[in-house]
């Protein structure tokens, strides 16, 4: 394939779409043709996530990407994720539709700065959050996402000495519900970040009945007003049992479209930023995702996620741990 299509200073392959065409059925055509299989995450666009095969966060895409026997994995989602499949799945091409669809949380954590640490505080095990880059995961023991990581950290001994990074929030939530002391990396997600204590309280005002529903990604001073904290998964599986009928949602907004799929008869309302007037908070690198994108990924087969061999089997073990534990 002609390495010259894709445009590395926008990211993506930017061809004209002929526009006549019936894009979502270009997308499947392909599929069936290439044998690809398109996992998108909760966070990404509405129609994205309706045109994918499979939708998880990051725990399932991983679980999905280690059993698929597609020959080509297109990951809609953020580059990280991409990684993740083809440490999994050096056999087969990994596709995402923009090169520049990063993370915020992964970039507070650059591996040569990480590496330092962990040379300063030997004899400790390094977990990570699995929204890293694959030179992170060739440094660490074990990874988790917000799905298992309590099941993870309680199943070490309590005495041993934890590296968690590089989300500071999801760490002082998981010192203080598993009662450890880890020494926590100092990353954060953006989007969590911002999510405003004052407006949630004023939405609680106007929806009494309401229950909030957060990540652990977020600060503190949210997770203590949520009724609910749990991961992207596990906030849609409580509100699929839940009898309530409406929920304040503290975490990407894109998760909404699958929770109004599942229960069309509740109301969902995101908490907005607090450094802005909009109404939801997204994230913009999960937003980059478009089927335009979409579409010539698959056609030209780019852009393709390579991970050097030497970082990959590194990376490999931490993840392959973190499945056998979950």
């Amino acid at each position: 394939m002609n390495e010259n299509l894709l445009n590395k200073d926008l990211g993506f392959i930017d061809i004209p779409f002929d526009e006549k065409l019936d894009i979502i059925e270009e997308i499947k055509r392909l599929c069936k043709e290439k044998n690809a299989v398109i996992m998108a995450h909760y966070y990404q666009p509405d129609e994205v996530q309706d045109i994918a095969d499979n939708i998880g966060d990051s725990l399932a895409l991983a679980q999905m990407a280690k059993k698929t026997d597609a020959d080509i994995i297109l990951i809609c989602g953020v580059n990280f994720m991409g990684e993740t499949a083809k440490i999994l799945c050096p056999e087969k091409k990994v596709l995402v539709p923009d090169l520049k669809a990063g993370c915020s949380l992964s970039d507070s954590c650059p591996a040569d700065k990480l590496e330092d640490f962990i040379k300063k505080h030997p004899g400790y095990t390094v977990v990570s959050y699995v929204n890293t880059s694959a030179e992170v995961k060739a440094l660490t023991d074990i990874c988790v996402t917000s799905t298992n990581a309590k099941k993870i950290i309680n199943n070490l001994p309590k005495d041993e000495k934890i590296i968690f990074g590089p989300d500071r929030n999801l760490g002082n939530y998981i010192n203080s519900s598993c009662n450890r002391d880890m020494l926590l990396w100092n990353g954060a997600c953006d989007v969590h970040e911002k999510f405003s204590l004052e407006k949630i309280i004023k939405l609680k005002e106007k929806y009494r009945d309401a229950e909030v529903l957060a990540h652990p990604e977020c600060k503190k001073h949210v997770l203590l007003v949520a009724d609910y904290v749990g991961s992207t998964k596990g906030i849609i599986d409580y509100v699929n049992k839940s009898e309530k009928k409406t929920f304040i949602i503290a975490t990407e907004s894109g998760v909404i479209h699958e929770m109004r799929k599942r229960n069309p008869e509740k109301e969902f309302i995101p908490v907005p930023p607090d450094d802005s007037s909009c109404a939801c908070n997204e994230c913009a690198y999960m937003r980059l995702t478009t089927l335009k994108k979409i579409y010539n990924a698959l056609k030209y087969e780019q852009p393709e996620i390579k991970v050097r061999e030497s970082i990959r089997k590194k990376a490999e073990k931490s993840i392959i741990r973190m499945l056998e534990l979950s």
